[in-house]
C-alpha cells in the first residue's frame, strides 16, 4: 500500500464515521454498559507530541474491544480549557485567552481526528463554556450550603445547623469545624449581628472564607495549590514561591479525610497511587496536648504522635507564623521578633524545610507550663516549624528529634532523657547519653504501656486529648486570575457572602482591559467595576483548574441537560468510570478532589455511589531520545563525540531529526538549522561527526519532540497505532524510536496481502480453511482476547503477527479465517480493518459492531500432547501421549519406551509421578549389581 492509498483509505473512513455519527453514543438499558475515560487534557499551544497519544490510543482500544464484546460503550473527549498557560499568553501578548484556547482546541482535535478515535462528538466539553461551569457554580454553591457532620458522618444543609444554634448554640453540635470556633449559646447566637452570624458559619460551612497561609506566587500574581507548586517553585514557570496571610475561599476537604482513605482498599488502582494519597493524607494517631503560657490566658496545642517522649520536652517551637506570637512575645523581645519574622517571610517552605547548615531561631521571652512537672520550657520561634503543619507548634524533645536536638545545642537549650522523671512503667526506656533515641531498644509492649500512662495522666489533668492529625489541609479555592470561573459569590453592604441564586446561573466572566492583577495586588476582575449582581459587588478571585475537572466524568453522561448536571435516569445507567487512564501525576491533585466532590454529591443526594473511578491505570511515559553535541571552551570547535575526552566541552542540544540511527550528525543541516553552527569549525572522526544520545522526557527545549502528525503523513494511523501500543507493557516507561516503526508498517502490509494481490483485486476464498488455519487462528483469538482484556496490548500484538505469519506461510486467504483475523485486529488498527471488511469482504455492516470472536477450544484441542520425563531430577526424553489415558495406561506406556528403559538400566522404581499435560517425574534406585 502507497502512502497516498492510506491516506486516501484513512480520509475515506473518517468522513463516513461522522457523517454517520457511527460513535454516537445512546442510553441503552438492554445493553450492560463500560465507561472508559482519559484523564482530562489541557490544550497546550504546542499540541501532541508522540509520547501524548498512548493513553488515548489505549483507551481507544479497549473501548472498541469492548463494544466488539457487546457493552455500551460510553468513551467521550473534552478539555479541561481555564488555566494559568492561556492567562500568561494573554498578558503577555494582550490576546484574550479565550481565543488562543479555543485555537489550542482545534489543533488538538485536529490531531487526535487522524487517529480515528471512537469519540462520541455530541458529547465534547470544555470546562470554559458557561454552559458547563454553569453547573461547577452550582457545586460550589451546594458545598457554601454544607456543613459536615460527625454524628452521621455525611453533609448536611447549613439550614439544619442554623436550626440548631437557634434551639441551642453549638453545645450539642458534633461538626468537622475550624478547631478555634468558639461555645455559643443559642442566646449569644440570636444577639449576633448579621454579619456576625455569617462569619460564625465560615467555620463550619465545607466552602468558606478564612485567613489563612497561602502560597502566593509574586511572578504569576497568584496564590497556587500545592500540587501546583514543585520544591518551592511554581511548576509554571518556575517562580519562586512564599506564603503570604490572605482572605481566601477555601474547602473542607480534610472533612472527607477518613472516607477518603478508606475508599482507596475498594479500588483498582496501582498500589503506588493509592499509597501517594495515604501519605498526602497522612493520617496519624497521637495527643493533643494544651500548653498554658506562664502569666497569660494563652494556650499553646501541640499535636504529637510520641506522648511517651512527654518528659523529654525542655523547649516549645511555634512557626513564625503562629497566632499566638504576638500575643505572647515579651516587649523586650518583640524587635527582634519582628524582625526574624520578616526574614522568614522571604524563605520560601522548601529552604525552611532543607537541613541548613545555619540553624537560625529567637527566644519570644514567654515561657509555657509543662502539664506535669510545673516547670517553665522557653517558647521560640523558629524557620523549620511551619504554620500549616499540625497546629504550627511543638513541643522540642531534644533526646528524641534530631533537628530539636541540633537547635537546643545551637541556643544551649536543655537536653534530658525522655523518660526523666517518669514513674516505674516508663524506666526501662532510659536511654545513654541524653543524645538521640534508639526506640528499638524499647520493646513494643513497654513503650505502649509508658505511652498510655503518660496520658492518663495528661487527660485526667485535662490538659491532653486523644486524637489524630492529618497532614492533608483545607483546599484553597479562590485564585487571583481571570480565566477561569467566576465564583458565584456577592457581597451586600454589610459585607456578607452569599451565593447567586440558581435562577441567575451563570455568572459569566466579563471583559477587560488587562489579564494581570492591578497595581495593588487586586484580581484581574476587579478592573471590571460595572460587573455586579444588582448593586452588589461580586467575588473577584476565580476557581482553580482543578474545579471543573473534578465532575467532568457525570456531565459526559449528560452533556446537553439545561436543569441540572446530570439526569438520574443517566446516572442510574453510567454510574461510575470503569477505566480511568492518565499520569500518575495528579494522584494527589485531581485525582483526591475528584473523589472528595463525588463524596459530597453523594451525601446531598444526587448520586448513589462514593468513588468516581472503580480502576485506575497510569500509562507509562514515553521518552524522546535526543542528541547532544560537543564544543570545545578554549578552541570554540564543535568535537566529535568521540574525541571529547581530554577536552573542557560544553554539551549542547541538537535536533534529533538530524542525526541517523548510527549517531551520525548532518553538519550542512546542522550549519542552516542555526546561526551559530554556520561558520563554526568541526572536527570529525574518520570523516564522520558523531553525538551522543540521551533518553528523556520530550521537550522543545530539547529538541527531541516527535510530531505524530508527521508519522501518521507517512505510515498512516494504524501504524503508528500499533507502534505506540508494541512499545511495552502500557504501564511502564518506553524509549521513543521512529526507527522501529517499520515493523508494525510491514505487518499490516502482509495483512493487505492476505486479502488483495499486487493489482489490488481481491483474493478471498469461500473454500473451507484447513485444519492448521484454523488452529492459526483461534490460537490468535485466545491469546490476542486474553491479553487486550489485560490491556497487555504489545503480547496481543504479537500474538496477531505471528498469526498473520502463518497465515502467510499457508497462503491462506480463506473469508472463514481472514473474517476473525480482521475483528482481532480491529481494535488496533480500525481503518485498514474498516476498508478490507467492506470492500474485500464485502460487509454493508461496521467490523466494530459484528461481535468479538470466542475461541473454538475443539480446534485447539489436540488428540496427544508431548510430554517431558524426568528421571532422577533430570530431562531424559519427550514422548507423544494420548489425552485421556488413565495414570497406569501412562504409566505402562512411559515404562514401555526405549529410552526410559535404557535410563533405568533395570534399577529399581521408587515413585512414579504423573502431572496431567505437564510432565513426569520417575524416581529409581540404582542397579545394586
Amino acid at each position: 500500500m502507497k502512502t497516498e492509498s492510506i491516506r486516501k483509505i484513512e480520509d475515506k473512513w473518517l468522513a463516513r464515521w461522522e457523517n454517520e455519527k457511527h460513535y454516537s453514543v445512546k442510553l441503552d438499558t438492554s445493553l450492560p454498559k463500560y465507561y472508559c475515560l482519559d484523564m482530562f487534557p489541557y490544550p497546550s499551544g504546542a499540541g501532541l507530541h508522540v509520547g501524548h497519544p498512548r493513553g488515548y490510543i489505549a483507551t481507544d482500544v479497549y473501548s472498541r474491544f469492548k463494544r466488539m464484546a457487546g457493552f455500551n460503550v460510553l468513551h467521550p473527549m473534552g478539555f479541561d480549557s481555564f488555566g494559568l498557560p492561556a492567562e500568561q499568553y494573554a498578558i503577555e501578548t494582550g490576546q484574550h485567552p479565550r481565543v488562543t484556547t479555543d485555537k489550542n482546541i482545534a489543533t488538538f482535535k485536529s490531531q487526535l481526528r487522524k487517529l480515528g478515535f471512537c469519540y462520541d462528538p455530541d458529547r465534547e466539553i470544555k470546562t470554559s463554556d458557561a454552559q458547563y461551569y454553569h453547573w461547577t457554580q452550582w457545586i460550589f454553591s451546594q458545598l457554601f450550603d454544607s456543613w459536615y457532620c460527625l454524628d452521621t458522618a455525611k453533609a448536611l444543609p447549613v439550614s439544619a445547623l442554623i436550626q440548631r444554634l437557634e434551639q441551642s448554640g453549638n453545645a450539642g453540635v458534633n461538626a468537622w469545624s475550624d478547631s478555634r470556633t468558639t461555645s455559643i449559646s443559642a442566646q449569644q447566637w440570636a444577639a449576633f449581628s448579621p454579619l456576625q452570624q455569617s462569619e460564625f458559619l465560615m467555620n463550619y460551612r465545607l466552602a468558606y472564607r478564612a485567613e489563612s497561609y497561602v502560597n502566593w506566587c509574586p511572578a504569576l500574581g497568584t496564590v497556587l495549590a500545592n500540587d501546583e507548586i514543585k520544591d518551592g517553585f511554581s511548576e509554571r514557570g518556575g517562580h519562586p514561591v512564599q506564603k503570604k496571610m490572605m482572605k481566601q475561599w477555601m474547602l473542607r476537604i480534610s472533612a472527607y479525610a477518613d472516607r477518603l482513605l478508606e475508599g482507596l482498599d475498594s479500588l483498582d488502582w496501582p498500589e503506588a497511587l493509592k499509597d501517594m494519597q495515604r501519605n498526602w493524607i497522612g493520617k496519624s494517631q497521637g495527643a493533643e496536648i494544651d500548653f498554658q503560657v506562664a502569666d497569660s490566658q494563652t494556650t499553646i496545642k501541640v499535636f504529637t504522635t510520641r506522648p511517651d517522649t512527654f518528659y523529654g520536652a525542655t523547649f516549645l517551637v511555634l512557626a513564625p507564623e503562629h497566632d499566638a506570637v504576638e500575643a505572647i512575645t515579651s516587649s523586650a523581645c518583640k524587635p527582634a521578633v519582628a524582625n526574624y519574622c520578616e526574614q522568614v517571610a522571604l524563605r520560601s517552605e522548601r529552604e525552611r524545610m532543607a537541613k541548613a547548615e545555619r540553624i537560625t531561631g529567637q527566644f519570644t521571652g514567654a515561657y509555657a507550663v509543662h502539664p506535669l512537672t510545673g516547670e517553665n520550657l522557653p517558647i521560640w520561634i523558629a524557620d523549620y516549624v511551619l504554620a500549616d503543619y499540625g497546629t504550627g507548634a511543638i513541643m522540642a524533645v531534644p533526646s528524641g528529634d534530631q533537628r530539636d536536638f541540633n537547635f537546643a545545642q545551637a541556643f544551649d537549650l536543655p537536653v534530658v532523657h525522655i523518660y526523666e522523671g517518669a514513674e516505674q512503667a516508663a524506666k526501662p526506656f532510659l536511654i545513654n547519653d541524653g543524645r538521640l533515641v534508639n526506640s528499638a531498644q524499647a520493646s513494643g509492649m513497654l513503650r505502649a504501656e509508658a505511652t498510655e500512662w503518660i496520658l492518663q495522666r495528661l487527660v485526667a489533668t485535662g490538659s491532653a486529648k486523644r486524637t489524630f492529625n492529618y497532614r492533608i489541609r483545607d483546599a484553597i479555592f479562590g485564585r487571583q486570575r481571570y480565566w477561569g470561573e467566576p465564583i458565584p459569590v456577592y457581597y451586600d453592604e454589610q459585607g456578607i457572602a452569599h451565593v447567586v441564586p440558581e435562577q441567575d446561573l451563570p455568572v459569566t466572566l466579563p471583559d477587560v482591559e488587562a489579564f494581570l492583577p492591578t497595581s495593588e495586588g487586586e484580581p484581574p476582575l476587579e478592573r471590571a467595576r460595572s460587573w455586579r449582581y444588582g448593586g452588589y459587588k461580586y467575588e473577584t478571585t476565580t476557581m482553580p483548574g482543578w474545579a471543573g475537572s473534578s465532575w467532568y466524568f457525570l456531565r459526559y453522561m449528560d452533556p446537553s441537560n439545561s436543569r441540572e448536571p446530570v439526569s438520574k435516569q443517566a446516572l442510574a445507567y453510567w454510574q461510575a468510570v470503569d477505566l480511568y487512564v492518565g499520569g500518575s501525576e495528579h494522584a494527589t491533585g485531581h485525582l483526591l478532589y475528584s473523589r472528595f466532590w463525588t463524596h459530597f454529591l453523594k451525601d446531598r443526594g444526587l448520586l448513589s455511589f462514593s468513588e468516581p473511578f472503580k480502576r485506575v491505570l497510569c500509562q507509562g511515559m514515553i521518552l524522546g531520545v535526543s542528541a547532544i553535541i560537543y564544543r570545545d571552551k578554549a578552541t570554540h570547535e564543535f568535537v566529535s563525540a568521540d574525541l571529547k575526552d581530554g577536552r573542557d566541552v560544553q554539551p549542547l542540544y541538537v535536533d534529533i531529526s538530524m542525526v541517523n540511527d548510527k549517531n551520525q550528525v548532518d553538519i550542512e543541516a546542522l550549519r542552516t538549522w542555526r546561526q551559530a553552527y554556520s561558520e563554526g569549525s568541526f572536527v570529525c572522526s574518520k570523516g564522520v561527526f558523531l553525538c551522543d544520545r540521551l533518553s528523556e522526557k520530550m521537550s522543545k527545549s530539547k529538541y527531541n519532540v516527535v510530531n505524530p502528525d508527521d508519522l501518521i503523513d507517512v505510515y498512516g494511523a494504524d501504524t503508528f497505532r500499533l507502534h505506540e501500543m508494541f512499545l511495552g507493557p502500557i504501564d511502564q516507561t518506553a524509549i521513543w524510536s521512529t526507527q522501529s516503526i517499520d515493523g508494525p508498517h510491514k505487518f499490516l502490509q502482509k495483512v493487505w496481502r492476505l486479502f488483495l494481490d499486487e493489482q489490488g483485486g481481491v483474493i478471498v476464498d469461500d473454500l473451507a480453511p484447513s485444519d492448521e488455519e484454523l488452529k492459526a487462528v483461534h490460537t490468535a483469538i485466545a491469546k490476542v482476547g486474553r491479553a487486550t482484556e489485560e490491556m497487555s496490548y504489545n503480547t496481543a500484538i504479537a500474538a496477531l503477527m505471528i498469526c498473520v505469519n502463518q497465515l502467510s506461510v499457508l497462503h491462506c486467504h480463506k473469508r472463514g479465517v481472514l473474517e476473525l483475523l480482521l475483528k482481532l485486529l480491529h481494535p488496533y488498527a480500525p481503518f485498514i480493518t474498516e476498508e478490507l471488511w467492506a470492500e474485500a469482504l464485502g460487509h454493508s455492516q461496521s467490523i466494530l459492531d459484528c461481535g468479538y470472536p470466542m475461541a473454538d477450544e475443539g480446534v485447539l484441542y489436540e488428540a496427544q500432547f508431548e510430554c517431558p520425563v524426568s528421571i532422577n531430577g533430570k530431562l531424559r526424553t519427550r514422548i507423544m501421549l494420548p489425552r485421556g489415558l488413565t495414570d497406569e495406561a501412562v504409566k505402562a506406556q512411559v515404562l514401555e519406551d526405549a529410552t526410559v528403559q535404557r535410563w533405568l538400566s533395570g534399577g529399581r522404581l521408587l515413585k512414579f509421578i504423573f502431572v496431567p499435560d505437564r510432565i513426569i517425574n520417575i524416581v529409581c534406585a540404582a542397579n545394586a549389581d
